[in-house]
């Protein structure tokens, strides 16, 4: 019983991860980008994001969206949504710390050899930067599974969920929690 649910948080924490990354990176090319509404749009949506609790943000989503867009939202889907976004401004920075840290003569040394600013990016920066970002994205990501026992808030069936129902039954919560944690 308590198997199924460890699954089930697994399954959720790499769906969750994939589109936090995609969403920190959108966020991130926002953030730095030359062009001031994307800019704002990017910065504004991350401070908003990381400075409000993610349990609020998870039944804002899983009450509040459906009731917007008139249409209805299962639990699961409901907490994939909710902290991909959460992660992602998160990542963002990660991101964003990452580019940033490499060196500018590096760029300006691959645009006299000629590369083009695809290639710069792609050849130069981004072997850098991945280098410097795995050690946070990886602390991302056990963030991520802590943060995914907010699920049995919304009735998601991963863990923590599972070991309320399991102990609401059998009345062991020392022994059945400890496991949990």
């Amino acid at each position: 019983f308590l198997l199924s649910g460890f699954q089930m948080t697994l399954i959720i924490s790499a769906i969750t991860l994939v589109l936090a990354m995609i969403a920190g990176l959108i966020i991130a090319l926002l953030d730095m980008s030359k062009f001031q509404p994307a800019r704002w749009l990017g910065i504004g949506f991350g401070e908003i994001i990381r400075n409000t609790p993610i349990l609020v943000q998870l039944l804002w989503v899983y009450y509040v969206l459906p009731i917007v867009f008139g249409v209805r939202i299962e639990s699961l889907t409901a907490l994939i949504i909710g902290l991909s976004l959460y992660q992602g401004a998160f990542i963002a920075e990660v991101y964003r710390s990452g580019i940033q840290s490499v060196p500018r003569g590096h760029s300006e040394a691959a645009q006299v050899l000629g590369l083009t600013p695809i290639q710069n990016f792609t050849r130069i920066v981004l072997p850098q930067a991945i280098r410097m970002t795995l050690p946070p994205l990886a602390s991302n990501f056990v963030q991520l599974i802590k943060f995914s026992s907010l699920g049995a808030v919304i009735s998601v069936s991963e863990i923590t969920r599972r070991g309320m129902e399991l102990s609401a039954s059998t009345f062991r919560p020392l022994e059945i929690f400890t496991f949990i944690a």
